[in-house]
């Protein structure tokens, strides 16, 4: 399956920005199962340096700077991505959680070092006494880890909201447990939270999903969004995708732009501004299928 992307971020500044920098990360990884195919970044007011490389966990960042005046910016990224479904694991075949934990304990000399690190906190999750009390009910002695992690995902479907209205990306994690509501971000977050309390490596996903619009609608320019979702990891070298939101295992409509400990990594657009004031970002999304023949 082949997807065209474009992400649009449009900035509206209240007064005169005299210089601003920024990082850009929205071009697809490439991994087994997912090809970046293509893909660009224009910008405007068209930036006096640009330059591009992977951050420490191999997303491709895109640093820019715009040197002259101005009240508007806009950011839009284009691409292609060609999406190959991976084969899932059976979940009662995986190892159970514990085999787990103590394969990527953090006070030993791992062989896998790169999972390891997804065992700590992080500056947007905080391995809070709640996040262990919660898991706990999925996690019984001996169960295979992703029979875990999938009733782990059931009962956060069944006891969370999703109401767009009851965070924004500066909400603590502490609120997002006490009022069970939030959106992706703050699910994922959530989950991670309740693995690395277990012990367990997982690590915060960006991407994007296609949404499919209902039976006799027509599909609305910039109606899809920003995603986030969990890998978890599974000896001896797998990470598998889990999307606490919509309760699944990703398949061929997710598109993974790239991953770290929280969001705080792999935010798609932040910077540094001089001037400017008060601003309004308004961001349109479309994930946009391509038939074998062309659109």
């Amino acid at each position: 399956m082949h997807y065209d992307i474009i992400h649009r971020s449009t900035y509206e500044y209240a007064s005169d920005v005299s210089v601003s920098h920024h990082v850009a990360r929205l071009t697809p990884r490439s991994m087994p199962g997912q090809r970046c195919v293509a893909h660009e970044l224009a910008v405007e007011p068209h930036p006096a340096l640009t330059t591009h490389r992977d951050d420490y966990f191999g997303n491709r960042a895109t640093f820019f700077s715009v040197a002259n005046a101005h009240r508007t910016l806009v950011v839009v990224g284009r691409g292609r991505v060609e999406i190959v479904p991976v084969p899932k694991p059976n979940a009662l075949e995986t190892p159970d959680w514990e085999s787990v934990q103590a394969f990527c304990r953090a006070d030993i000399s791992s062989p896998v070092p790169e999972a390891t690190e997804f065992v700590f906190a992080s500056p947007l999750i905080r391995l809070l006494p709640e996040l262990g009390e919660y898991a706990r009910k999925s996690f019984a002695t001996g169960r295979p880890v992703l029979d875990a992690v999938l009733d782990l995902t059931d009962r956060m479907h069944e006891d969370f909201q999703f109401d767009p209205r009851a965070t924004t990306v500066a909400t603590p994690l502490e609120q997002v447990i006490k009022n069970r509501r939030g959106v992706c971000q703050d699910f994922a977050h959530f989950q991670i939270g309740c693995l690395r309390a277990m012990g367990l490596p997982a690590r915060y996903v960006s991407g994007y999903m296609e949404t499919v619009p209902p039976p006799g609608k027509p599909r609305l320019a910039g109606a899809d969004a920003s995603h986030a979702w969990v890998q978890v990891f599974i000896p001896p070298g797998t990470w598998i995708d889990v999307d606490p939101t919509n309760n699944l295992l990703p398949s061929d409509r997710h598109i993974v732009l790239g991953w770290g400990r929280d969001f705080d990594d792999v935010s798609p657009i932040r910077g540094v501004i001089i001037g400017g004031g008060k601003h309004e970002l308004k961001v349109g999304v479309d994930v946009i299928p391509v038939q074998e023949n062309g659109r």
